[in-house]
């Protein structure tokens, strides 16, 4: 039987990736400037990123059960099953939302089969899973072999990912208003990882933005190496040279034939803040 790959905005993709991979994208919602728009992935991000640097604060929303059930029902209707890879339950209600409206669509379509999965996972981290669930289909996996392989394989996606100004963890709450004037002082720069309930965990320290880039490629020879990493992922918070020098070092050191870059999209980039840089790739262990 067909089946269709459902998943959010907060995946990262760039916009023509949903077309290029044959998924369906619900987005989630910004309210940013006096207006509310639906979360992307373009060139118009670099004046929200302006705007968080000058101090101005977003508002973001997940995606509600009747989004995700106007998004599935026409799919259920045309006689396609559905497998829904959602943003973590960790970060957000997205996952709920998408379970809440697959049950009361299983009423209306008793015949149709709706697979709802907690990707536990964040921007080009989920992005890559998605991406790889879409290699599967497209492989001829079925509906159920696709949702039991990233059931299997997502507390091995990896998400490793740095920022250049504290101040907005310290907004929200991930650091302390001390540990985030001290570090910033001292140009420490923090390393975290979304944990395996996909909550953000700060993990190590780097002293100088060159230093915390250089610890994330580190992190793929360290957990990495029992895995097919020839494509990773990475996302960037307006800081795209950061980005590629990551990349660059990928490459030369650690295997990487692809790299596909991506901006965090607004509404993670609304919490993460300007000069974030995050490498996602698979490993023995998140």
């Amino acid at each position: 039987m067909s089946y269709k790959i459902l998943t959010d905005s907060c995946c990262d993709f760039p916009s023509a990736m949903y077309a290029e991979l044959g998924l369906v994208m619900v987005p989630l919602t910004v309210e940013f400037g006096g207006k509310v728009f639906d979360d992307r992935n373009d060139d118009s991000l670099k004046s929200l990123y302006d705007g968080l640097r000058a101090g101005q604060a977003a508002k973001t929303s997940a995606v509600n059960p009747g989004r995700w059930a106007q998004a599935m029902a026409p799919i259920l209707s045309a006689g396609e099953d559905i497998l829904v890879l959602a943003f973590s339950s960790g970060l957000s209600t997205t996952y709920q939302s998408a379970v809440i409206a697959a049950e009361e669509l299983r009423e209306k379509f008793p015949q149709r089969k709706i697979l709802v999965t907690d990707t536990l996972a964040a921007s080009m981290g989920q992005g890559l899973l998605v991406w790889y669930a879409c290699k599967k289909r497209d492989a001829g996996l079925s509906l159920e072999e696709v949702h039991a392989w990233v059931e299997e394989n997502k507390l091995h996606l990896c998400h490793w990912f740095t920022v250049d100004d504290l101040m907005h963890l310290k907004r929200g709450g991930r650091v302390s208003a001390t540990t985030a004037l001290v570090g910033t002082m001292l140009q420490i720069k923090p390393v975290l990882h979304v944990d395996n309930d996909g909550h953000l965990i700060n993990m190590a320290k780097a002293r100088g933005r060159k230093a915390s880039l250089d610890a994330l490629a580190r992190k793929v020879s360290e957990l990495g190496g029992g895995y097919d990493n020839s494509t990773m992922f990475i996302s960037h918070g307006d800081c795209r040279e950061d980005a590629e020098y990551l990349a660059q070092q990928l490459k030369e050191h650690y295997g990487a034939k692809e790299v596909i870059i991506s901006y965090v999209g607004s509404v993670i980039g609304s919490h993460s803040g300007p000069g974030t840089v995050a490498l996602f790739f698979l490993g023995d262990h998140r």
